[in-house]
């Protein structure tokens, strides 16, 4: 006769997690409280306290920046020999302080917050418009008739940051049939070539794409909460205290006006 108390009950291991895999599962919160916490603290103590020289940057922030640039300068250098020596990697940092001294970058200000889901989103976003446009450029190569009518549109965009601004003009210039002609930095203007638009419904769907570019590029990147304006910051700031209803009715007069040059163009046709 068994002796549990119920023999025709299988027998039922305790619920539970097994001390290896507890001990790793807790890990992550050791590294948060004897790591990363006091190395965030350290960070903003150097941050309030440590003074660089004028030619380091001045701050911390700056200092890291340059000493990024000079090692990323120095990697391509090696590459471009394509071999891992001392002597390379000296001479790639050597020229790499030369080259940030003498030809010093402007400051490019980071001012918002990188959110990944959106920016993970904003990438898929991309790969999708990538292939339906490559495949409405490929058709409209192939099929008949009259070649497809181009045209310059603007488009008045309220992306802050200059940095982001130039993420946003990449997107649009890696789109097939699409392509940014020229950039109005202060009033933030974009002219932007649409490969064909020979129907109404193609220059709707061009602005929605763009209203939805800048959504995602501001959710990504620039979220209004977030925003801190940098002391570097270039562009003209009375534009961004322009209320929605005024930046929506100058779209709307930019697609009334669009309008009315194809049309032209079609009677002139």
């Amino acid at each position: 006769m068994s002796n549990t108390p119920f023999p025709d009950r299988p027998h039922v291991k305790p619920v539970g997690k097994k001390p290896i895999p507890s001990f790793f599962g807790g890990l992550w919160r050791l590294a948060v409280v004897w790591f990363a916490w006091p190395l965030t603290n350290l960070i903003v103590w150097l941050q309030e306290h440590l003074r660089f020289p004028k030619w380091a940057g001045g701050d911390l922030r700056e200092f890291a920046m340059r000493l990024w640039g000079v090692a990323w300068l120095a990697f391509v250098w090696v590459l471009l020999w394509g071999e891992v020596t001392w002597a390379n990697i000296v001479v790639g940092i050597v020229l790499a302080i030369i080259v940030m001294t003498v030809l010093p970058l402007p400051h490019v200000p980071v001012e918002g917050r990188v959110h990944p889901l959106a920016a993970l989103k904003l990438l898929l976003t991309l790969i999708g418009n990538f292939v339906m446009s490559s495949a409405q450029v490929a058709w409209a190569a192939i099929k008949p008739g009259p070649p497809p009518l181009g045209a310059v549109v603007r488009v008045h965009v309220a992306i802050k940051s200059d940095l982001v601004l130039t993420l946003a003009v990449d997107y649009i210039n890696l789109v097939p049939g699409t392509m940014v002609v020229e950039i109005d930095h202060l009033r933030r203007m974009l002219y932007v070539h649409i490969f064909d638009v020979s129907k109404q419904s193609q220059i709707d769907s061009f602005f929605r794409q763009m209203a939805y570019v800048e959504r995602q590029f501001i959710k990504a990147f620039e979220r209004d909460s977030e925003w801190q304006p940098s002391p570097f910051h270039g562009i003209d700031d009375d534009y961004h205290h322009v209320p929605f209803s005024d930046r929506q009715r100058v779209a709307d007069e930019e697609r009334r006006t669009s309008r009315r040059l194809l049309r032209r163009r079609k009677e002139d046709r």
